[in-house]
């Protein structure tokens, strides 16, 4: 499962939004403005910082949209 950490109206959120949608993927999105979903964020990655993809099932999670759309296009084009 692919759970991406994004921000309302964050250009390199939507970014990373494009490259899934261009690559057929959806992800479970989880919107910072909760200051709960802030919080788990931090806990996880150490930042409050947008986009976090979390990959479960790879265990890979990182930062960096250019990071993230490189690694979406890697393990998920099909």
């Amino acid at each position: 499962m692919l759970t991406l950490y994004v921000k309302t109206g964050c250009p390199f959120c939507h970014k990373v939004l494009a490259a899934g949608e261009e690559l057929g993927i959806s992800f479970e999105q989880k919107n910072i403005a909760d200051d709960a979903v802030a919080a788990e964020l931090i806990a996880r990655g150490g930042k409050r910082q947008v986009p976090y993809l979390v990959d479960s099932e790879k265990s890979v999670e990182m930062y960096e949209s250019d990071d993230i759309v490189a690694y979406l296009r890697e393990h998920y084009a099909k």
